[in-house]
């Protein structure tokens, strides 16, 4: 599963390279937008202060919205800019709701773990590794947590429970998609943020999850089967005839075909 993964994720990004970009600039605009707002706001104080939270919202909304959106790219369709906006009046709570713990798991990362280390002692030590578990888990867990709320179930709190499930039942698979996040990240920063960007890292985290859950279709028409063995072969037979091969050349220049 994991490269025909890769490829219909490469596959998508190519095809939809500029709608993409264009997605990306948007949300780094915006975002570079709120970071300078409160110097501009410095001279009244209680402005400047606001901006700061109120950018955060922004962008992890501006995140909830385009998961939205790019979800019809894996489902083998298309978007344009008015399904963007039909997603951002609903991404509100989910923008909250990631801007929370994001703040949550800086705090944690940057004062917690510290904290608890500079204590030089067992309860320290013990509480800095328990706090790093929970790190680490919240990150495996809400990493699909756009992508489950655009899929599967709108409503935040029963969007964070199954993307907790998702991680209790697939700890390797999310261990591999939180890698590759990383990995993706480093070659969006290269990319100047524009590709993959934040939202071809959304798109790759749909595309994740929209595979993985063929699995529990075939576990429900097949209750008694063994969980260890997924037919993967078979689940993606469909999905390798629509996505189909291309040469390096069809690729690169699919008008010379």
């Amino acid at each position: 599963m994991t490269g025909f993964l890769i490829k219909k994720t490469l596959f998508d990004l190519w095809d939809n390279l500029f709608k993409i970009a264009l997605l990306n600039l948007g949300f780094t605009l915006s975002a570079a937008f709120f970071l300078f707002l409160p110097s501009l706001l410095a001279p009244v104080p209680p402005l400047a202060a606001a901006a700061v939270p109120l950018g955060l919202f922004w962008v992890f909304v501006y995140l909830a919205a385009a998961a939205g959106t790019v979800k019809t790219l894996a489902d083998y369709g298309s978007f344009g800019a008015g399904d963007f906006f039909r997603c951002l009046k609903g991404a509100l709570p989910a923008g909250a709701v990631l801007g929370f713990f994001a703040c949550l798991i800086w705090v944690t990362a940057n004062l917690g773990i510290p904290f608890y280390l500079a204590l030089n002692s067992p309860p320290g030590l013990l509480l800095a590794a328990l706090s790093f578990w929970i790190l680490l888990s919240a990150l495996l867990t809400l990493q699909f947590f756009p992508a489950v709320r655009a899929r599967l179930d709108p409503r935040t709190g029963r969007a964070l429970k199954k993307s907790f499930l998702i991680f209790i039942d697939n700890p390797g698979f999310c261990f591999f998609s939180l890698a590759s996040i990383l990995f993706l990240s480093v070659l969006s920063i290269l990319c100047l943020l524009l590709i993959p960007g934040p939202v071809g890292i959304l798109l790759y985290l749909d595309e994740a999850l929209r595979l993985r859950l063929l699995k529990y279709d075939w576990l429900e028409a097949n209750p008694g089967a063994d969980r260890r063995k997924i037919p993967w072969d078979t689940l993606l037979a469909e999905d390798r005839e629509k996505t189909g091969n291309r040469s390096f050349k069809s690729f690169i220049f699919p008008w010379k075909e």
